[in-house]
């Protein structure tokens, strides 16, 4: 069982993961700052939720474009397929999260 896990959280795995988390985080961090003033009905502390949401969805995409990396084929063109299936992937999930994140502030 030790086996299975260690074959599952590799470098790459835990790589990909901080680098999906930190994209999310420049991202929100770029927006909520161009983004101009907010209403003052959304309370003092309406930035938590996009500053939780957002990065957590871009660590998860992370994810899931190491998973259709690492158990796509390993070369040729379903390699080049897998890579870009895991890039739509990471992008739909981010996506998602920004929805999520901003329902209620921005997104209406």
């Amino acid at each position: 069982m030790n086996s299975h896990l260690s074959t599952i959280f590799t470098k790459s795995f835990f790589t990909r993961f901080i680098t999906g988390y930190l994209i999310g985080l420049l991202l929100i961090s770029a927006f909520l700052y161009s983004a101009g003033h907010r209403d003052p009905n959304w309370g003092p502390y309406w930035m938590v939720k996009p500053f939780l949401v957002v990065p957590l969805a871009g660590a998860f995409g992370g994810l899931f474009f190491h998973f259709a990396d690492t158990l796509g084929a390993q070369h040729g063109w379903k390699h080049f397929l897998s890579i870009i299936l895991g890039l739509i992937g990471f992008l739909f999930i981010l996506w998602l999260g920004s929805v999520f994140g901003l329902n209620g502030t921005y997104w209406h």
